[in-house]
This record gives C-alpha cells, structure tokens and sequence, in this order.
C-alpha cells in the first residue's frame, strides 16, 4: 500500500469509514432505476465505444466500484482508493457478473501512487475531481504522464453554478465582478470562484487541459446531487 499524503486522500480516507462504506454499497444496489446513475453508465459507454481494442482502465477513486461493470471494452480495471473500506466494498460491485475485466484494487493516494508512465488507455473519475480532490494543473500532468498514446481521460467535475454550492455573498458579489476585471486580477477572482480548483466549469476545464490534451466532448449533467461538467 502506497501511503496516503495528500490533504483530500487523507479527508477521504477520514469520511469513508466502514459504516460509510457499508451504506454506500448498499445503495449501488438500489441505482438500476435511477437516470442520474445510468446517465453516467451510458456516457461511460460512449467513451469506451470511441476504441477499437481491448482497454486497460484506471478508475481514479473508484469507491465501491460503482462503474466497473459500464466498461464493456476494458481488458483490465485498476481501482484505486483512499478508504480501505471503501475498496473493501468493491470485491464485490454491483453489477459484477457483467465485469469481464481483470479487476486490481489500490489502497493509495491517487495524487502520488508510483504508476508507471504509460500504463493506462483509459482514466476516468466520476464524482472526485473538483469535488473531493482539486482539479488542477498537478492532476492534468498526472493524468497526461500515465496514459498511452491515444488514451483518453474521461471526468466529470462540479460547475460552479450548482444548485448545491451555496450562494454566499461573496460568491455572488464574485460572479458580478469577473466579467468587468482582466489580467491577474481576474485570474486571482477565478481561482476563488473555483475554491482552487474544487469546482470547475467548461472554461476551467479548458484553460488546464490545454495543451496536454484535445477536447472531444464536454458537457453539463445533472445527477442527484449536482450539476456537473462531463469532459473527454
């Protein structure tokens, strides 16, 4: 096990204890009828239809492996995590009798786990980055250094604009003034708007990828709990 270094991988290791774990496996039990959680599955779907060989995936913080099984064209999985218990959960995922892929589970911090270059065809992240963990220029190169040629990296972050961040008045007195200031200031103003990364919208999103990294597609979502961006 890689130790967990980074402040959001220890947060997350802190929240996701084995009572926590044990709710949330149950509850992937209960999404087949939820269109917020197919929604995700279908847009996975999507991006593993864009290959044309067997994948190797990693699935940066992948809980309980809620979105093993929406991978059709993987020929491996790894998993990593920052709750055990967590992972602990994900031995056994819903919808694992639709999962032909060899499946690893890290214990680790996905900022700093020793990933070889080049290992991966495929990285996705659903409801972590700009969420739990910063989106941000460190996470980009990360990303960039482990994928393949031709890999893509597929997430979703939360937009500033969701109707679950509260609308404070200095987050509203913010959103006015961003339009009328330029240069440093402005980069200063956007950074707090995205709490540093922790929120991110299509313009963020942009901004960091570039020029590691071609959009092919990036959208909002709307899940149960936010309004997201989802990028390829």
């Amino acid at each position: 096990m890689t130790p967990t270094t980074s402040s959001s991988a220890r947060r997350a290791a802190a929240l996701y204890d084995r009572p926590y774990a044990e709710r949330y496996r149950a509850h992937d039990d209960t999404l087949g009828e939820s269109a917020p959680y197919q929604g995700f599955v279908a847009w996975l779907q999507r991006v593993c239809s864009r290959f044309t060989a067997p994948i190797d995936v990693l699935d940066l913080g992948c809980g309980t492996g809620r979105y093993f099984s929406a991978l059709p064209c993987a020929r491996t999985i790894t998993g990593i995590d920052a709750s055990q218990e967590m992972l602990d959960m994900a031995r056994a995922p819903v919808g694992r009798d639709r999962i032909a892929a060899k499946v690893t589970l890290v214990h680790g911090d996905l900022f700093t786990h020793p990933f070889e270059a080049g290992s991966f065809d495929l990285v996705y992240s659903i409801g972590v980055l700009a969420e739990h963990a910063p989106f941000d220029a460190a996470i980009v190169e990360r990303i960039h250094r482990l994928l393949r040629t031709g890999g893509r990296f597929a997430f979703s972050t939360v937009h500033p604009e969701s109707p679950s961040i509260s609308k404070t008045l200095a987050r509203l007195v913010g959103r006015t003034l961003e339009p009328l200031t330029f240069g440093p200031p402005r980069r200063w103003l956007r950074a707090r708007l995205m709490a540093g990364g922790m929120y991110a919208d299509e313009q963020w999103i942009s901004a960091l990828l570039q020029p590691r990294f071609a959009i092919e597609s990036l959208e909002r979502f709307v899940s149960e709990a936010h309004l997201h961006c989802l990028c390829v």
